[in-house]
Protein backbone atom coordinates (compact mmCIF):
# COMPACT_ATOMS: atom_id res chain seq x y z
CA UNK A 1 0.00 0.00 0.00
CA UNK A 2 1.10 3.58 -1.04
CA UNK A 3 -0.59 4.80 2.11
CA UNK A 4 -1.50 3.47 5.38
CA UNK A 5 -5.08 3.02 7.22
CA UNK A 6 -6.29 5.30 9.61
CA UNK A 7 -7.68 3.76 12.65
CA UNK A 8 -9.70 5.93 15.24
CA UNK A 9 -9.29 5.30 18.91
CA UNK A 10 -13.36 4.65 19.49
CA UNK A 11 -14.56 4.30 23.29
CA UNK A 12 -11.69 4.39 25.52
CA UNK A 13 -12.89 2.27 28.09
CA UNK A 14 -13.82 -0.01 25.67
CA UNK A 15 -12.14 -2.67 23.59
CA UNK A 16 -10.94 -0.97 20.82
CA UNK A 17 -7.47 -0.41 22.25
CA UNK A 18 -7.07 -3.59 23.07
CA UNK A 19 -7.94 -5.27 19.55
CA UNK A 20 -6.35 -2.42 17.77
CA UNK A 21 -3.29 -4.10 19.88
CA UNK A 22 -4.16 -7.42 19.01
CA UNK A 23 -4.97 -7.08 15.09
CA UNK A 24 -1.01 -5.30 15.15
CA UNK A 25 0.29 -8.72 16.39
CA UNK A 26 -1.40 -10.49 13.36
CA UNK A 27 -0.03 -8.32 10.92
CA UNK A 28 2.28 -10.91 9.28
CA UNK A 29 -1.43 -12.23 8.31
CA UNK A 30 -2.27 -10.08 5.40
CA UNK A 31 -3.01 -7.07 7.48
CA UNK A 32 -2.23 -4.01 5.87
CA UNK A 33 -0.46 -1.15 7.83
CA UNK A 34 -2.31 0.86 9.59
CA UNK A 35 -1.92 3.63 12.04
CA UNK A 36 -3.57 4.80 15.38
CA UNK A 37 -5.04 8.07 15.98
CA UNK A 38 -4.78 7.51 19.98
CA UNK A 39 -2.63 8.50 23.11
CA UNK A 40 0.43 6.46 23.25
CA UNK A 41 0.82 6.08 27.07
CA UNK A 42 -2.58 4.77 26.93
CA UNK A 43 -1.89 1.99 25.01
CA UNK A 44 1.50 1.15 26.36
CA UNK A 45 -0.44 0.91 29.60
CA UNK A 46 -2.93 -0.75 27.94
CA UNK A 47 -0.74 -3.06 26.57
CA UNK A 48 1.43 -3.91 29.78
CA UNK A 49 -1.74 -4.57 31.16
CA UNK A 50 -2.80 -7.24 28.92
CA UNK A 51 1.05 -8.66 29.15
CA UNK A 52 1.45 -8.14 25.56
CA UNK A 53 4.78 -7.05 24.44
CA UNK A 54 4.19 -4.39 21.77
CA UNK A 55 6.39 -1.50 21.07
CA UNK A 56 4.29 1.83 20.62
CA UNK A 57 6.14 4.28 17.91
CA UNK A 58 4.77 8.40 17.60
CA UNK A 59 4.78 9.64 14.34
CA UNK A 60 4.59 13.20 13.24
CA UNK A 61 2.82 11.95 9.51
CA UNK A 62 0.71 8.97 8.44
CA UNK A 63 3.61 8.28 5.89
CA UNK A 64 6.11 7.67 8.71
CA UNK A 65 4.16 4.57 9.57
CA UNK A 66 4.47 2.68 6.43
CA UNK A 67 8.24 2.43 7.71
CA UNK A 68 7.21 1.85 11.21
CA UNK A 69 5.17 -0.99 11.27
CA UNK A 70 6.89 -3.63 11.04
CA UNK A 71 8.52 -3.01 14.03
CA UNK A 72 6.26 -1.10 16.53
CA UNK A 73 2.57 0.15 16.50
CA UNK A 74 2.37 3.63 14.82
CA UNK A 75 0.56 6.07 17.21
CA UNK A 76 -0.64 9.54 15.63
CA UNK A 77 -0.82 10.96 19.31
CA UNK A 78 -3.47 12.27 20.69
CA UNK A 79 -3.69 13.87 24.43
CA UNK A 80 -6.32 12.24 27.01
CA UNK A 81 -8.31 15.12 29.14
CA UNK A 82 -8.57 12.12 31.31
CA UNK A 83 -7.18 9.00 32.76
CA UNK A 84 -8.62 5.96 30.75
CA UNK A 85 -9.82 3.27 32.96
CA UNK A 86 -11.13 -0.13 31.20
CA UNK A 87 -14.92 -0.68 31.39
CA UNK A 88 -15.46 2.76 33.51
CA UNK A 89 -17.10 5.34 31.07
CA UNK A 90 -15.54 8.80 31.69
CA UNK A 91 -17.22 11.86 30.17
CA UNK A 92 -14.39 13.77 30.44
CA UNK A 93 -12.77 11.62 27.63
CA UNK A 94 -15.71 12.25 24.84
CA UNK A 95 -13.64 15.23 23.51
CA UNK A 96 -10.90 12.85 22.79
CA UNK A 97 -13.63 10.43 20.71
CA UNK A 98 -14.65 13.02 18.81
CA UNK A 99 -11.51 14.17 18.10
CA UNK A 100 -10.00 10.81 16.53
CA UNK A 101 -12.69 10.44 13.87
CA UNK A 102 -11.78 14.11 13.35
CA UNK A 103 -8.70 13.41 12.38
CA UNK A 104 -8.64 10.24 10.72
CA UNK A 105 -11.02 12.36 8.13
CA UNK A 106 -8.45 14.78 7.95
CA UNK A 107 -5.73 12.75 7.37
CA UNK A 108 -7.84 11.32 4.06
CA UNK A 109 -8.45 15.32 2.87
CA UNK A 110 -5.08 15.71 3.43
CA UNK A 111 -4.32 12.90 1.03
CA UNK A 112 -2.20 11.25 3.70
CA UNK A 113 -3.88 7.46 4.63
CA UNK A 114 -5.56 5.10 2.18
CA UNK A 115 -9.21 4.71 4.06
CA UNK A 116 -10.84 5.21 7.79
CA UNK A 117 -11.42 2.46 10.22
CA UNK A 118 -13.35 3.13 13.35
CA UNK A 119 -13.41 1.79 16.41
CA UNK A 120 -16.29 1.37 18.17
CA UNK A 121 -17.69 4.59 20.20
CA UNK A 122 -20.59 4.48 23.01
CA UNK A 123 -23.18 6.77 21.69
CA UNK A 124 -25.53 7.04 25.12
CA UNK A 125 -22.21 8.47 26.74
CA UNK A 126 -21.46 10.87 24.05
CA UNK A 127 -24.73 11.80 23.80
CA UNK A 128 -25.00 12.87 27.85
CA UNK A 129 -21.59 15.29 26.66
CA UNK A 130 -23.81 16.94 23.56
CA UNK A 131 -23.38 14.71 20.59
CA UNK A 132 -26.22 15.22 18.45
CA UNK A 133 -25.50 12.01 15.70
CA UNK A 134 -27.33 8.65 15.94
CA UNK A 135 -23.86 6.63 15.10
CA UNK A 136 -20.68 6.88 13.11
CA UNK A 137 -22.49 6.77 9.52
CA UNK A 138 -24.30 9.75 10.14
CA UNK A 139 -21.54 11.78 11.65
CA UNK A 140 -19.44 11.19 9.15
CA UNK A 141 -22.05 12.15 6.45
CA UNK A 142 -21.76 15.58 8.39
CA UNK A 143 -17.74 15.50 7.95
CA UNK A 144 -17.93 14.46 4.68
CA UNK A 145 -19.93 17.51 2.88
CA UNK A 146 -21.37 15.00 0.67
CA UNK A 147 -25.14 15.56 -0.95
CA UNK A 148 -25.32 11.62 -0.86
CA UNK A 149 -27.00 10.43 2.32
CA UNK A 150 -24.35 7.74 3.44
CA UNK A 151 -25.91 4.39 3.97
CA UNK A 152 -24.93 1.71 6.66
CA UNK A 153 -24.25 -1.87 5.49
CA UNK A 154 -22.87 -5.04 7.27
CA UNK A 155 -20.94 -7.61 4.66
CA UNK A 156 -19.42 -11.05 5.77
CA UNK A 157 -18.78 -13.44 2.70
CA UNK A 158 -21.40 -15.33 2.94
CA UNK A 159 -23.89 -12.00 2.64
CA UNK A 160 -24.22 -8.19 2.46
CA UNK A 161 -27.30 -6.20 4.13
CA UNK A 162 -27.99 -2.64 4.28
CA UNK A 163 -31.22 -1.10 6.82
CA UNK A 164 -32.83 1.37 5.67
CA UNK A 165 -33.54 2.51 8.45
CA UNK A 166 -31.01 2.57 10.93
CA UNK A 167 -31.10 3.63 14.76
CA UNK A 168 -34.69 4.96 15.16
CA UNK A 169 -36.98 3.62 17.39
CA UNK A 170 -39.65 0.77 15.35
CA UNK A 171 -42.40 2.76 15.84
CA UNK A 172 -41.37 5.34 13.87
CA UNK A 173 -40.22 3.49 10.98
CA UNK A 174 -43.17 3.40 8.45
CA UNK A 175 -43.32 6.91 7.88
CA UNK A 176 -39.87 6.57 7.19
CA UNK A 177 -39.86 4.23 4.72
CA UNK A 178 -40.45 6.34 0.92
CA UNK A 179 -40.35 5.64 -2.19
CA UNK A 180 -37.52 8.15 -2.69
CA UNK A 181 -35.52 6.80 0.33
CA UNK A 182 -35.77 3.47 -1.01
CA UNK A 183 -34.89 4.56 -4.48
CA UNK A 184 -31.91 6.77 -3.70
CA UNK A 185 -30.59 3.85 -1.20
CA UNK A 186 -30.79 1.61 -4.00
CA UNK A 187 -28.73 3.41 -6.01
CA UNK A 188 -26.13 4.19 -3.49
CA UNK A 189 -25.14 0.84 -2.96
CA UNK A 190 -25.58 -0.64 -6.56
CA UNK A 191 -22.95 1.81 -7.47
CA UNK A 192 -20.84 0.56 -4.41
CA UNK A 193 -21.10 -2.88 -5.71
CA UNK A 194 -19.64 -1.86 -8.49
CA UNK A 195 -16.50 0.69 -8.10
CA UNK A 196 -15.65 -1.26 -4.80
CA UNK A 197 -16.84 -4.59 -4.92
CA UNK A 198 -16.21 -5.30 -8.89
CA UNK A 199 -19.71 -6.82 -9.05
CA UNK A 200 -20.46 -5.63 -12.88
CA UNK A 201 -24.50 -6.19 -12.57
CA UNK A 202 -25.69 -6.29 -8.81
CA UNK A 203 -28.39 -7.77 -7.60
CA UNK A 204 -30.42 -6.43 -5.09
CA UNK A 205 -33.13 -8.37 -2.88
CA UNK A 206 -35.50 -5.74 -1.15
CA UNK A 207 -37.42 -7.25 2.27
CA UNK A 208 -40.71 -6.17 2.78
CA UNK A 209 -41.70 -4.63 6.11
CA UNK A 210 -44.78 -6.40 6.92
CA UNK A 211 -44.79 -10.25 7.75
CA UNK A 212 -44.97 -12.17 4.79
CA UNK A 213 -44.44 -8.79 2.93
CA UNK A 214 -47.83 -7.76 3.58
CA UNK A 215 -49.90 -10.82 2.62
CA UNK A 216 -50.90 -9.18 -0.20
CA UNK A 217 -52.16 -6.24 1.69
CA UNK A 218 -54.05 -8.39 4.93
CA UNK A 219 -51.09 -7.41 6.94
CA UNK A 220 -50.25 -3.99 5.75
CA UNK A 221 -50.33 -1.67 2.75
CA UNK A 222 -46.70 -0.76 2.26
CA UNK A 223 -45.78 -2.94 0.28
CA UNK A 224 -47.97 -2.64 -2.61
CA UNK A 225 -47.95 1.70 -2.17
CA UNK A 226 -44.59 2.58 -1.13
CA UNK A 227 -41.99 -0.66 -1.90
CA UNK A 228 -43.49 -2.13 -4.86
CA UNK A 229 -43.36 1.54 -6.94
CA UNK A 230 -39.89 2.25 -5.90
CA UNK A 231 -38.79 -1.02 -6.59
CA UNK A 232 -40.16 -0.67 -10.49
CA UNK A 233 -38.83 2.84 -11.12
CA UNK A 234 -35.11 0.84 -10.07
CA UNK A 235 -36.09 -1.91 -12.58
CA UNK A 236 -36.88 0.98 -15.09
CA UNK A 237 -33.20 2.50 -14.72
CA UNK A 238 -31.91 -1.08 -15.28
CA UNK A 239 -31.01 -1.75 -11.29
CA UNK A 240 -31.69 -5.34 -11.03
CA UNK A 241 -33.77 -6.16 -8.28
CA UNK A 242 -36.29 -8.29 -6.48
CA UNK A 243 -38.70 -8.04 -3.87
CA UNK A 244 -40.67 -7.04 -1.82
CA UNK A 245 -39.70 -10.73 0.01
CA UNK A 246 -40.86 -11.90 3.05
CA UNK A 247 -37.83 -10.99 5.21
CA UNK A 248 -38.37 -14.87 7.35
CA UNK A 249 -37.55 -16.43 4.04
CA UNK A 250 -35.11 -14.65 2.70
CA UNK A 251 -31.61 -15.19 4.30
CA UNK A 252 -31.32 -19.45 3.97
CA UNK A 253 -28.30 -20.30 2.60
CA UNK A 254 -30.11 -21.31 -1.21
CA UNK A 255 -31.94 -17.66 -1.20
CA UNK A 256 -28.50 -16.18 -0.58
CA UNK A 257 -27.63 -17.07 -3.86
CA UNK A 258 -29.81 -14.70 -5.55
CA UNK A 259 -28.79 -11.59 -4.79
CA UNK A 260 -25.91 -9.69 -3.66
CA UNK A 261 -27.08 -7.40 -0.83
CA UNK A 262 -30.23 -7.27 0.47
CA UNK A 263 -31.93 -4.22 1.66
CA UNK A 264 -34.18 -4.37 4.74
CA UNK A 265 -36.46 -2.39 6.25
CA UNK A 266 -35.00 -1.49 9.84
CA UNK A 267 -32.50 -2.26 12.00
CA UNK A 268 -33.00 -5.45 13.12
CA UNK A 269 -33.93 -7.01 10.33
CA UNK A 270 -31.20 -6.53 8.48
CA UNK A 271 -28.57 -6.77 11.23
CA UNK A 272 -30.44 -9.96 13.37
CA UNK A 273 -28.99 -12.34 10.46
CA UNK A 274 -25.51 -11.54 9.56
CA UNK A 275 -25.04 -11.71 13.22
CA UNK A 276 -26.47 -14.70 13.45
CA UNK A 277 -24.28 -15.60 11.21
CA UNK A 278 -20.60 -14.34 11.28
CA UNK A 279 -20.92 -12.50 14.66
CA UNK A 280 -17.29 -12.27 14.81
CA UNK A 281 -15.85 -11.50 11.46
CA UNK A 282 -18.59 -8.81 9.97
CA UNK A 283 -17.86 -5.61 9.03
CA UNK A 284 -20.09 -2.66 8.68
CA UNK A 285 -19.04 -0.09 5.85
CA UNK A 286 -20.62 3.22 5.10
CA UNK A 287 -21.14 3.54 1.54
CA UNK A 288 -21.61 7.00 -0.01
CA UNK A 289 -18.74 8.86 1.43
CA UNK A 290 -15.94 10.09 -0.65
CA UNK A 291 -13.34 7.71 0.89
CA UNK A 292 -13.54 4.35 2.38
CA UNK A 293 -14.59 3.77 6.10
CA UNK A 294 -15.07 0.30 7.58
CA UNK A 295 -15.38 -1.04 11.18
CA UNK A 296 -15.63 -3.86 13.21
CA UNK A 297 -19.44 -5.04 13.39
CA UNK A 298 -19.78 -4.96 17.66
CA UNK A 299 -20.00 -2.71 20.12
CA UNK A 300 -17.38 -1.12 23.12
CA UNK A 301 -17.79 -4.37 25.25
CA UNK A 302 -17.15 -2.30 28.29
CA UNK A 303 -18.06 -6.01 30.44
CA UNK A 304 -14.72 -7.50 29.20
CA UNK A 305 -12.36 -4.44 28.77
CA UNK A 306 -9.05 -5.06 30.08
CA UNK A 307 -9.75 -8.64 30.77
CA UNK A 308 -7.83 -10.15 27.69
CA UNK A 309 -10.89 -11.60 26.37
CA UNK A 310 -12.14 -9.30 23.52
CA UNK A 311 -11.88 -10.71 19.86
CA UNK A 312 -10.46 -8.74 17.41
CA UNK A 313 -11.39 -10.87 14.12
CA UNK A 314 -13.77 -8.67 13.14
CA UNK A 315 -11.13 -5.55 13.20
CA UNK A 316 -8.40 -7.46 11.43
CA UNK A 317 -11.70 -8.29 8.63
CA UNK A 318 -12.47 -4.72 8.64
CA UNK A 319 -8.87 -3.60 8.09
CA UNK A 320 -8.62 -5.62 4.93
CA UNK A 321 -11.85 -5.07 3.57
CA UNK A 322 -10.72 -1.03 3.86
CA UNK A 323 -7.45 -2.15 1.82
CA UNK A 324 -9.41 -3.49 -0.97
CA UNK A 325 -12.00 -1.16 -1.62
CA UNK A 326 -9.74 1.85 -1.24
CA UNK A 327 -7.48 0.00 -3.86
CA UNK A 328 -10.87 -0.39 -6.34
CA UNK A 329 -11.46 2.99 -5.91
CA UNK A 330 -8.87 3.90 -6.92
CA UNK A 331 -8.10 1.77 -9.68
CA UNK A 332 -11.77 3.26 -10.75
CA UNK A 333 -10.89 6.76 -10.85
CA UNK A 334 -7.80 5.73 -12.76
Amino acid sequence: MEKPLALTMGEPAGIGGEIALKAWTNRTHSIPTFFVIDCPKRLEGLAKLLNLQIPICSINRPAEALKAFETSLPVLPLAMPSEAEPGILNARNNTVVIESIKAAVKTITDKEAAAIVTNPIHKSSLYASGFTFPGHTEFLGALSGSSVEPVMMLACEQLRVIPLTIHVPIAKVPSLITRDRIVSCAKTVANALKIEFSITTPRLAFSGLNPHAGERGTMGSEEAEVIGPALEQLRSENIHCVGPLAADSMFHNEARKDYDAAICMYHDQALVPIKTIAFQNAVNITLGLPYVRTSPDHGTALDIAGTGQADATSLMAALKIAAVMAERRAQWKQ
